[in-house]
C-alpha cells in the first residue's frame, strides 16, 4: 500500500502528464504516455485543485469547507488519493 502525502506536499502535473475534459467521453481524464486515469467524480474535484502551488492540506481545507465535511477526514482521503497517482507516474510530488 502506498503511504499517504503529507499534509505540506504540494502536489502537481509532470509536464508530460494533463488533466483535462473529455468530449467524447463526456469526463474528465488524466493522460500521460501510453496511459490514461478516469478519474471518479470525487476525484475530479480534488484534482482541479491540483496546481503545483497548493499544498495537500489546503486542498483537503478547500474541499472540506465547500462539502461542510470534517477537515481530518477530508485531508485523510486526498492525502491516500494523490499518492496513489503519484505512485502511479501521474503526479509529481514537492
Amino acid at each position: 500500500m502506498t503511504e499517504p502525502l503529507g499534509p505540506k506536499a504540494i502536489p502537481g502535473f509532470p509536464r508530460h502528464v494533463r488533466f483535462q475534459f473529455d468530449a467524447v467521453r463526456e469526463r474528465w481524464v488524466v493522460l500521460a504516455p501510453e496511459r490514461m486515469f478516469v478519474p471518479d467524480e470525487q476525484a475530479v474535484e480534488i484534482l482541479k485543485l491540483v496546481d503545483g502551488l497548493r499544498s495537500v492540506e489546503s486542498i483537503a481545507a478547500e474541499l472540506a469547507a465547500r462539502y461542510q465535511a470534517p477537515e481530518d477526514i477530508v485531508l485523510a482521503d486526498v492525502a491516500v488519493m494523490l499518492a496513489d497517482l503519484a505512485a502511479r507516474g501521474a503526479l509529481q510530488v514537492a
